[in-house]
């Protein structure tokens, strides 16, 4: 696709790119004096930040190569995923974020281990780290994947060792400046992004010649299925609710953007003008997957569609240009999820454990802990190198293990500690095995983790909360 000039002045680019993350990274970690400033900006965001920042975490390598490879090959039926985030972020900002937002102030909260701990004791924090974990490692992990797609393609670079290059490079970076750094970058990472998505969308739309005649395109070639949501197959669409849909209610990296923001309604507003910018940029990446095949009518890899669809309609100055905003699509999102998963280790397992605790102590902790995430992301971005499914099987292990446990336990004063913790485990160890043994009988380990984890929380609550009663009413005799 490109020419040795042209892949020389965007090698010379993207070098620049990383020198200039990195130098604004140190620059930024002079101001950071404190935990809370490394761990959650020191809860002082302002709106425009914020807004940006929830935006940049949530599109990342996966939706913008992921998505657009995903419409390319089965059309609308991806947008599902987008249907499934949008749903359970209106219900996590309705029903749950003010208490989220309200908790975390009175407490000091840092890591969802903290509301665990305060809810169902500090045995909690062990299922809560290894739960994020799970998810973070993997998320993070594929941004290195996404990485090392763009330098495949565009720099003829080994796929495994721009993997590890993406490790190396994104480690170095995240682990000067936290997660004040990430929220000032991510104000820059978020407007590109944004805008370079949406430029092409329209680019994209305009030399299709209109939505009715890719329409029209899909169905004389026999693909009008791809226009219909039912294209996906209905386990398959209750995969994506189930996993990157209600993940969107214990996404720690949410939580502490809650507890970052200035103000209450900073962070209401915030994240609702947020979900409609991500909800709108997750469809529009479907749409140009479906219209460069039967719009621009490429026959192409699908898993190159970004970088085929860009050098299409866009001359060399502009493609560099998108491969810098593809590349602040996935470094946003990266370092953003190396903060949150190095937080859980920081705040939920060294921290309990330090003995009278300094800030330059923690922080050092916290930089090493970075380090941690770093090292687990890497393998599992070497075992599971496909963007989606990466994704999937993080976020289904979090989900399994802590969404009954936490968001019942946020609003239901009853679940006794016994069954949050066992809730807990049941569903984590469940899903874990799960994806050991290769999803038997065909079931996604959200299938079988997330019921069984309901079932515990309420059969332990009910069994529990009755011995308490006999116990009261023999302690009254």
């Amino acid at each position: 696709m490109f020419n040795d000039q042209e892949m020389m002045i965007i090698t010379i680019a993207v070098i620049v790119y990383f020198f200039f993350l990195f130098g604004f990274s140190i620059w930024v970690s002079r101001g950071v004096k404190t935990y809370d400033d490394y761990n959650v900006a020191g809860r002082g965001v302002r709106m425009f930040s914020l807004i940006l920042t929830f935006v940049a975490t949530a599109i990342g390598g996966s939706i913008l190569l992921g998505y657009m490879t995903s419409g390319y090959e089965i059309g609308m039926g991806q947008q599902w995923a987008n249907i499934g985030i949008f749903i359970f972020s209106v219900v996590l900002v309705l029903f749950f974020a003010k208490r989220i937002r309200r908790l975390g102030e009175k407490h000091n909260m840092v890591t969802l281990g903290d509301f665990a701990a305060l809810r169902y004791g500090e045995k909690a924090r062990l299922p809560t780290v290894i739960a994020v974990l799970m998810a973070y490692c993997s998320i993070t992990g594929m941004q290195f994947v996404s990485i090392a797609t763009i330098l495949s393609f565009t720099m003829d670079v080994n796929f495994t060792v721009g993997i590890i290059i993406g490790w190396i490079l994104l480690t170095i970076k995240t682990y000067f400046g936290g997660l004040k750094a990430v929220v000032l970058q991510d104000a820059i990472h978020g407007t590109v992004q944004t805008v370079g998505i949406f430029l092409l969308f329209f680019v994209v739309m305009y030399y299709s010649g209109g939505w009715q005649n890719v329409e029209q395109n899909a169905r004389e070639a026999g693909d009008g299925w791809m226009l219909s949501l039912t294209s996906l197959p209905t386990q398959e669409i209750f995969v994506f609710l189930l996993t990157i849909g209600a993940y969107q209610c214990v996404r720690q990296d949410l939580w502490q953007r809650f507890w970052a923001a200035s103000s209450e309604k900073t962070m209401n507003v915030g994240y609702w003008i947020s979900i409609v910018l991500m909800t709108l940029t997750g469809i529009v990446v479907v749409l140009i997957g479906i219209m460069s095949l039967h719009g621009l009518n490429m026959t192409i890899d699908p898993s190159l569609v970004y970088y085929e669809v860009v050098g299409e309609v866009f001359p060399f100055p502009l493609v560099l240009l998108m491969i810098l905003a593809l590349l602040a699509t996935v470094i946003s999102t990266a370092d953003s999820f190396f903060i949150s998963g190095a937080s859980s280790i920081v705040n939920d397992i060294i921290g309990p454990r330090v003995k009278n605790p300094s800030n330059q102590k923690m922080l050092f902790y916290s930089r090493v802990s970075v380090g941690i995430v770093s090292v687990i992301a890497l393998l599992l971005a070497l075992y599971i190198p496909q963007l989606v499914s990466l994704w999937v099987t993080g976020t289904a292990m979090l989900v399994s293990g802590m969404l009954a446990p936490i968001m019942v336990g946020l609003v239901w004063g009853g679940v006794t500690k016994v069954a949050g913790l066992a809730s807990m485990w049941s569903g984590l160890a469940t899903a874990i095995g799960w994806q050991l043994l290769d999803h038997p009988f065909g079931l996604h380990p959200v299938f079988v983790g997330l019921p069984l984890s309901i079932i515990v929380l309420f059969a332990v609550t009910f069994m529990t909360s009755n011995l308490n009663q006999s116990a009261n009413r023999s302690e009254a005799l």
